[in-house]
């Protein structure tokens, strides 16, 4: 759940103790950033007094608040230098086995070196790592220097792409060869996507100039906040250090501004990577950008496009953002292609702020026909749980919230006399706590909605207080992977008072607070608290598991928390609700059943199906040919294979089969169903069809026992 607003910033500070606090009296920062410089010597980056009371800090600030508290020995040592080399190094294509047998002396001695405020040990590898890709950079531009002629892209041979667990290369002569391939790859993906020989050496040309230059320009903070992150996300993928210069935008390693293009995204080794979209955000009307999709070059307006592949993700964001109203040019690589393909599409967006009442829950009606008669069903689409606290801290009585919204489109769906009620929280990536708690209660009786449990181990319980349910008809709860927080809150409580049918995918599984704590220099986003259900299940890493599953439409594996680098856990805690009789388990088995042989042959499911076993099978790929005709030919199979995908989808729903996958503005059939009526969203009728499933073999037993 994003907590970002400053009350909620404030209110998280307070929770922690004075004692924390009292650290950093009197540590106010005096230091500037210097500016950047042509060349640098990497031999100068050195640790400020700044830096170094700021980790003392962090290191306290852990010990004392964080969650888990655990300890900082010579385990955790070791998971940091793990850390710490895999993000310098994801690819193991820099260091030399040299270099790694040079620095595992250090291997199990950081956690004394933190606790002592030495960080000399995490500069000198973090600037032998400068240096070896300064080298590594240069390799490749005398390589680009000799002309394409004297690649020869007739010979077998093949480039590891998969290389987290592959051997660190021996020597210099090692990463040379390494390097040969790797730069040789690029050239081949370029050349398969149609560029000619010289725009190919002019990209790269100048993609390698501009990293080599922003390389030359890191200075110690970069290398500060490398390291104490490697050291504070070793904890887990949430907890985080802020730079001065990147406190101010909070959380901006995870999410861009709603002014903006509202997306979330994360570093994916040498790419920026779409984690989730804004509702109503420009991305997300564009309908032409999806998660999991990489974006590779960023053009403002009409100008050129900067290629964004190597930078960082703060220097991503800051080209990404601009002025309200304004147009920022995307280079995006779906996430559909292979890993070795290239091939783009340029995404034109404007920048906007995202509206509140774009956001706000909007109703429609499913008409179904079921068993020989035709069912209304209520749709109530949530796209995040929202509060105007500006509005309610003046005493606006009609403040916007989703509680009060819903209440309303209740009502008047109740007029058109519907039969069941589903609510769809499908891309819901959370918002407001209060919100999630207050909605449970339009549904439940009384009783807890979430529990939260503090490092100190107190569990506070939230509750809804007041008696009787608003609506006490039946209903199903719509959810995918990227439903999150406050999403996960609602559905996993609608699950444990076995209120409503859970339906879709696994959400994402963020079930964790985090508080922004200042520091001497910069800041500490540290995990503190644990979201926990009523039943006393957490919604951490796992998430909320449907009672009825349907295919995804991303990769678990790839989107979602337990795709994140050292996920806190799932686990349990006592619950706060007596089990009472499921309603729904007796007829599982028959609707899954059902559900199963409804979508068997159902276009979109089959859809979903094929299209993420073909991801998988991509993706699991570890090598890839440096030979252009079998380059060319597997990329001609996989982009025929998505071809036949797209076009059976298109003829079952009556639209023209495309001759080729145009990458270009065109939206797949399957996503683009902004402007679907009810009953042309797959997922969402069948939600509709298994809840009256459910009706009828309800009422069928009820009957039957009446009689008995």
């Amino acid at each position: 759940m994003r907590h970002t607003d400053t009350a909620r910033r404030t209110a998280f500070k307070r929770t922690l103790t004075g004692a924390a606090l009292a650290l950093l009296v009197g540590l106010q920062s005096t230091s500037a950033f210097a500016k950047p410089a042509e060349t640098l010597d990497f031999g100068q980056l050195k640790p400020t007094r700044e830096q170094i009371i700021a980790s003392l800090n962090v290191v306290e600030l852990l010990k004392r608040h964080h969650y888990n508290k655990p300890p900082l020995d010579d385990a955790r040592s070791a998971q940091i230098y793990d850390s710490y080399l895999e993000m310098l190094d994801p690819a193991r294509s820099f260091f030399t086995a040299a270099d790694i047998e040079e620095f595992s002396k250090w291997r199990h001695q950081f956690d004394d070196f933190l606790k002592s405020g030495n960080l000399e040990p995490g500069f000198t590898i973090h600037t032998r790592h400068l240096m070896r890709v300064e080298q590594r950079l240069s390799y490749a531009l005398q390589l680009l220097g000799q002309g394409l002629d004297a690649m020869d892209f007739s010979i077998d041979e093949d480039l590891l792409v998969d290389r987290k667990s592959a051997p660190w290369p021996a020597d210099r002569a090692a990463l040379d060869e390494l390097w040969r391939k790797r730069v040789k790859d690029e050239v081949l993906r370029l050349k398969i996507a149609g560029k000619e020989p010289e725009a190919i050496v002019g990209l790269l040309t100048k993609r390698y100039e501009n990293q080599l230059s922003r390389l030359r320009q890191t200075r110690g903070e970069d290398v500060f906040q490398a390291y104490i992150n490697a050291f504070a996300q070793s904890y887990d993928p949430h907890t985080q250090y802020l730079s001065p210069e990147s406190a101010e935008n909070f959380d901006i390693n995870m999410s861009l501004s709603l002014e903006g293009i509202g997306a979330v995204l994360q570093n994916d080794e040498e790419y920026v990577k779409v984690v989730r979209l804004v509702p109503a955000g420009p991305a997300a009307k564009s309908q032409l950008i999806a998660p999991a999709d990489r974006i590779i070059g960023v053009a403002q307006g009409n100008e050129d496009m900067v290629d964004v592949i190597g930078w960082r993700l703060d220097e991503v964001v800051k080209l990404i953002r601009g002025p309200k109203g304004s147009t920022v040019r995307l280079e995006v690589i779906p996430a559909g292609n292979a890993p070795n393909d290239q091939t783009s599409k340029i995404v034109t967006l404007t920048r906007e702020a995202v509206k509140l009442e774009e956001q706000a829950a909007k109703k429609s009606v499913l008409k179904l026909e079921h068993e020989g008669r035709e069912f209304k069903l209520g749709v109530i689409e949530i796209p995040a749980f929202y509060l105007d606290f500006k509005a309610l801290r003046a005493g606006d009585a009609e403040y916007k919230s989703t509680t009060r919204d819903v209440k309303q489109l209740i009502t008047e769906l109740q007029k058109e006399k519907i039969d069941g009620l589903v609510i769809d929280l499908r891309n819901n990536g959370g918002g407001s706590l209060q919100e999630a708690t207050e909605l449970t209660g339009l549904f439940i009786e009384q009783g807890p909605t979430v529990l939260v449990r503090n490092s100190d181990g107190r569990v506070d319980v939230l509750s809804d207080d007041s008696k009787g349910a608003f609506y006490k008809g039946p209903m199903a709860v719509l959810v995918n992977r990227l439903s999150a927080s406050a999403s996960e809150i609602f559905a996993g409580a609608m699950q444990d008072y076995h209120r409503a049918l859970i339906l879709g995918g696994q959400t994402f599984g963020k079930g964790t607070v985090q508080s922004i704590q200042p520091l001497n220099h910069g800041e500490l986003k540290l995990t503190l608290a644990k979201f926990y259900r009523v039943s006393g299940q957490s919604t951490q890493h796992q998430g909320v598991l449907p009672d009825i599953a349907y295919p995804a439409v991303v990769d678990i594996k790839e989107i979602g928390e337990s795709a994140l680098p050292q996920a806190m856990p799932w686990d349990s805690i006592r619950p706060v609700i007596r089990p009472e009789r499921d309603p729904f388990k007796p007829f599982i088995a028959e609707l899954t059943a059902r559900h199963e042989a409804r979508t068997q042959d159902h276009p979109d499911f089959v859809y979903s199906r094929e299209r993420l076993a073909l991801s998988r099978e991509l993706v699991g790929e570890k090598t890839v040919s440096l030979n252009l005709e079998k380059r060319r030919a597997r990329h001609a199979e996989i982009e025929q294979r998505q071809l036949e995908l797209e076009n059976a989808l298109r003829l079952a729903k009556g639209e023209q089969p495309l001759a080729k996958i145009d990458s270009e503005d065109t939206p797949s059939v399957h996503e683009a169903n902004e402007n679907l009526k009810p009953e042309e969203d797959a997922y969402l009728a069948e939600s509709g069809r298994i809840l009256l499933d459910y009706l009828g073999l309800y009422s069928a037993v009820a009957r039957r026992e009446a009689r008995l």
